[in-house]
């Protein structure tokens, strides 16, 4: 999962794939805007054929939290 969120997270801003680490924070280390944020879950939910909640998706600041979180809802 952590291959594919890279992919999506480089249709968003401009990073190298082998940039996105897992502590790579989303704002502060990665360049995203919130708009640019929710853009990618929205496809993240296509992606991986899940419902994001965007109260539990706040919480999210680094890629692996994000992956993490993915995880959980594709393990319900």
């Amino acid at each position: 999962m952590f291959e594919k969120l890279a992919e999506l997270i480089c249709n968003y801003v401009e990073v190298e794939k082998e940039a996105v680490q897992p502590d790579s924070r989303f704002v502060e280390d990665l360049g995203f805007t919130s708009f640019d944020f929710m853009s990618m879950l929205g496809e993240a939910e296509e992606e991986f054929g899940v419902e994001i909640d965007p109260q539990g998706a706040s919480n999210i600041r680094t890629v692996q939290e994000a992956v993490d979180y993915l995880e959980s809802l594709k393990a319900e």
